[in-house]
């Protein structure tokens, strides 16, 4: 099996992805995170410095494509396409005519599929040689909220493969038209901390570190990032999702859940299986996260897809916790549990057989 280590991921430069439908606030986030110390050493890329608007009070300096802000921070527009942008700046910190940035956030579009984005930052070989997904935040309108969710299905996406999730503008209504904004976000995507945001005041803390490697511990942080407990807590709570679809809200096509197995999985069943169901069922696998006991391993193997697109795996030191189980978080769209359930034990039921030209990259 191949995959980049624990020690070769952590040392890359994080990479955030900063997504929400229009008018739910993106600017003005960005804007006050902008402002704050520990931005320093970061890059911005953002689609358009018209359509981002930034604070005029940020800008010292200034070329077609990239400004320098008051706050040390790098800023720049993408140019032609986003890995062309990603090596650009690489190039100009390599050669040390940019500040040593340590981060970048990415600012999308307000209609912008994060997927697209999200596969770029996960297989790209240029771009996974320097840097690695750190996490996805979403802003979501808590006065439009509800009726975007209803009527665009992208910002039900958004939310959907979030790390993190913004409910913004939460001073213009009252708690009760927010907490019900909670429990539908919460119903797309439970492991996902919301966090309610007033005039895009937020601390960077609780937009970054989102991903697999800690970067206080120089480590991998499996519980933190799988969040698995949120879908044990949520089947205990009685709350179940694959209910009666309702054709007036998008969200009621996504499923979130858990897949555990206890048994550790053959490498070809394990790569059988994510093949077939990528071949399946791909583009309505928005997101897949699992921690993998491999029988062949004495090592558990890390995996991330964005729908047809896996990520390398991560080869761990050591199992984080006594739990030797797999799990594999997955959020769909109109897949259920048990289809994917039922299609890992056939495979883990069959012989071995020879896989000789892997597809999932698993393997």
């Amino acid at each position: 099996m191949s995959g980049k280590t624990p020690e070769n991921v952590s040392e890359l430069i994080p990479v955030s992805l900063l997504t929400g439908f229009l008018g739910s606030g993106k600017t003005t986030v960005l804007n006050h995170v902008l402002h704050h110390p520990s931005m320093e050493k970061s890059a911005v890329i953002v689609n358009e410095f018209g359509e981002v608007g930034l604070d005029h009070e940020l800008t010292v300096t200034g070329a077609e494509d990239m400004v320098l802000l008051n706050s040390g921070c790098l800023c720049c527009t993408v140019r032609g396409d986003l890995v062309n942008t990603l090596r650009d700046l690489m190039m100009l910190r390599l050669r040390e005519d940019v500040p040593s940035f340590e981060r970048i956030l990415i600012e999308t579009t307000g209609l912008a599929d994060p997927a697209p984005i999200l596969q770029t930052l996960m297989s790209d070989q240029l771009v996974t040689n320097y840097f690695r997904l750190d996490g996805v935040i979403a802003t979501v309108d808590a006065v439009n909220g509800e009726d975007t969710l209803n009527r665009q299905f992208e910002s039900v996406k958004q939310a959907a493969v979030a790390d993190r999730i913004l409910v913004t503008k939460t001073d213009m209504v009252n708690s009760s038209v927010v907490m019900s904004l909670e429990l539908r976000l919460a119903a797309i995507n439970p492991a996902a901390p919301r966090q309610w945001v007033t005039n895009g005041k937020v601390e960077p803390d609780v937009l970054f570190n989102a991903g697999l490697f800690n970067p206080a511990s120089k480590g991998p942080d499996v519980e933190r990032w799988l969040q698995d407990e949120a879908y044990t807590a949520e089947k205990s709570d009685g709350h179940d999702h694959d209910h009666q679809h309702d054709v007036n809200r998008h969200d009621d096509h996504i499923s979130s859940f858990c897949v555990i197995y206890d048994e550790p999985l053959r490498l070809d069943a394990l790569e059988q299986w994510l093949d077939t169901i990528m071949m399946l069922k791909g583009p309505d696998l928005l997101r897949i996260k699992g921690i993998v006991n491999v029988a062949e391993m004495d090592r558990p193997v890390v995996i991330h897809g964005v729908q047809h697109i896996f990520h390398p795996p991560a080869v761990l030191e050591g199992w984080p916790s006594e739990d030797r189980r797999t799990r594999i978080v997955f959020i769909t769209r109109d897949v259920e549990r048990q289809t994917i359930e039922d299609t890992l034990k056939w495979f883990s039921d069959k012989k071995m057989q020879v896989n000789p030209a892997p597809k999932s990259g698993v393997v």
